[in-house]
């Protein structure tokens, strides 16, 4: 099998940049961004044209997904300022810089486990308020995480879980899909989730950017969520995820698969410019380790330094998805073609909607 970063960086040699690479891939098929943090202001100079570029590369729908209770009136602001026109209503929004052509947004509202210090239980009880009031497409991001020190404290774990079981509930009694924010606690996760009533095989749901092994894919799976595939599966000293993912499509097949960008994270490596961000080892810890730190990330603890002063040439964005789906066509063995179609309606099934392939 070919080296996909070589391959593709032959094909496309300015794909190291991920401001410049608009052109690329050439051949887009529609995709669907399962997870994005597109309402982050480090795109609130260029949100418009990000998305024209997005759809440009194929990209027909994407999910704003919510991690703190104070970012969620945001989340419905960007869908809002990322709507289309009406006949109706041009002259209202003649002077915001919507573009012709973007992907649909649709929004998941979470409480993330990283930040369970910053969790009240009225952020409980307001985000039930506002699923019954503004029904989103999913809960998410939600779940567990012990990737410090303090997250693994007692009281803290005990949070976690607490609002991780309250979320699910929700979900269970909306219906709902719910997406997994699962890090270093996959036992405690699968177990949490066997003995809840939430059904993912009826309801749907996605495992988001799944960096555990080859026996928690298939658990995961098992239950009937979908794998969450990030940038990082382009990255060829990922061997850990990436044999996680073959041997999750050895057994259950490519219908067990989504994709995401998880921007402005998890930047495809062909789109990175700093030598460092290339040399991530294979390790669960890595393929998140900014997230957790809060080093270049949309999920910030500060609110109001969320990734400012980061490089912008490693800001991930929406155009990038296309990266993902070819190093998985490539991982995978299996055709651009086939496998955009199938990643459609898998994304469709993860989250109970009926979106038309085009």
């Amino acid at each position: 099998m070919t080296d996909i970063n070589a391959s593709l960086k032959a094909q496309h040699p300015s794909s190291h940049d991920s401001q410049s690479n608009s052109d690329d891939p050439k051949t887009p098929y529609p995709l669907i961004d399962t997870h994005t943090h597109f309402d982050a202001p480090v795109f609130d100079n260029d949100r418009a044209q990000q998305a024209q570029r997005a759809y440009g590369q194929g990209v027909r729908h994407l999910i704003l997904v919510g991690y703190l209770s104070r970012h969620f009136d945001r989340l419905y602001q960007t869908q809002q300022q990322l709507m289309p026109p009406s006949a109706d209503d041009s002259a209202q929004t003649a002077s915001r810089a919507v573009p012709s052509e973007q992907p649909q947004t649709h929004i998941a509202l979470g409480l993330h486990p990283f930040y369970i210090h910053q969790h009240t239980d009225a952020d409980l009880s307001s985000m039930a308020q506002r699923i019954a009031q503004q029904r989103p497409v999913a809960i998410g991001e939600i779940g567990l995480d012990t990737y410090t020190d303090e997250m693994k404290q007692p009281a803290a774990f005990e949070k976690q879980q607490r609002f991780f079981a309250a979320q699910l509930d929700m979900a269970v009694a909306h219906q709902l899909p719910v997406m997994l924010h699962i890090r270093k606690a996959h036992a405690e996760a699968l177990a949490l989730l066997k003995a809840h009533d939430y059904d993912a095989h009826k309801l749907g749901g996605i495992a988001h950017s799944f960096s555990g092994g080859v026996q928690e894919a298939k658990a995961f799976v098992k239950l009937g969520f979908k794998l969450g595939v990030t940038g990082q599966v382009t990255n060829p000293n990922a061997k850990k995820l990436r044999s996680a993912i073959q041997a999750a499509v050895d057994s259950y097949g490519i219908e067990c698969l989504v994709i995401e960008t998880d921007c402005p994270d998890m930047t495809p490596i062909m789109c990175q410019t700093q030598s460092n961000d290339s040399k991530q080892t294979d390790t669960e810890d890595e393929t998140t380790k900014d997230k957790a730190k809060g080093v270049r990330s949309a999920l910030g603890q500060n609110a109001d330094n969320e990734w400012q002063g980061a490089d912008g040439h490693n800001r991930n964005v929406p155009a990038n998805l296309p990266w993902v789906l070819m190093s998985l066509s490539e991982l995978l063995d299996v055709d651009c073609a086939v496998l955009a179609r199938q990643l459609w309606q898998n994304s469709c099934d993860a989250l109970q909607v009926s979106w038309a392939y085009r």
